[in-house]
């Protein structure tokens, strides 16, 4: 009787593993995400260029301190170093705080920039912005500035607000002295003009 019951199992067992491996499979593909060869990949036929040929970093952050004692931030959505360059990167929507050893502010913003290793020097262009802790706020299409220490130069005219009012310039250049503590320099030059607005009397 047992080795009957036996027999049955196994007969059994050949029928319905077979069955349930089939009902598996069908699941599977009924399940399964149609994807189609043809479709093309979720990237720009330019963009997947531009990745090959250049080297990209997302969202880069450098900080660090100046020969003279100055503390530098650089922030921008995106930094590329183009093929075949060394030492030279290009960034897009950057950021640049530099707070000084006086403990005054400058901070510089632009919707490009140019880092050029070999020259210590980033170029910052379209529509660059400088606003500083003393109440200046500037505007200039090309501002170059020196990585190991303050040096903020605009070859070009300026234009914006001061302390005592509107101001224009020919070019615009933000040093610090030496060795020294003292307040950061703006000297304004090539034909400086300023529009004398009082300030509101407080009540």
């Amino acid at each position: 009787m047992q080795g009957d019951a036996y027999s049955r199992l196994v007969a059994w067992l050949k029928v319905m593993l077979p069955l349930a491996a089939l009902a598996l499979l069908s699941t599977l593909f009924l399940l399964s995400r149609v994807v189609d060869p043809t479709a093309s990949i979720p990237f720009a036929e330019t963009e997947i260029q531009e990745r090959l040929r250049d080297q990209q970093i997302t969202a880069p952050f450098f900080s660090g301190t100046t020969a003279d004692g100055h503390e530098l931030t650089f922030i921008a959505d995106k930094l590329i170093t183009p093929a075949g360059t060394v030492g030279r990167n290009e960034a897009e929507t950057v950021e640049v705080d530099i707070d000084t050893v006086s403990g005054g502010r400058i901070v510089m913003t632009a919707n490009h920039a140019s880092y050029d290793l070999g020259d210590d020097m980033t170029t910052l262009t379209g529509q660059v912005i400088v606003s500083t802790s003393a109440e200046y706020d500037v505007r200039s299409d090309n501002i170059r500035s020196r990585m190991s220490r303050l040096e903020v130069v605009s070859p070009g005219p300026v234009a914006g607000l001061s302390p005592m009012g509107e101001l224009n310039a020919g070019a615009m250049r933000i040093t610090a002295p030496e060795g020294e503590s003292a307040p950061e320099q703006m000297l304004f030059t090539d034909g400086v003009k300023v529009v004398y607005l009082p300030k509101p009397l407080e009540e």
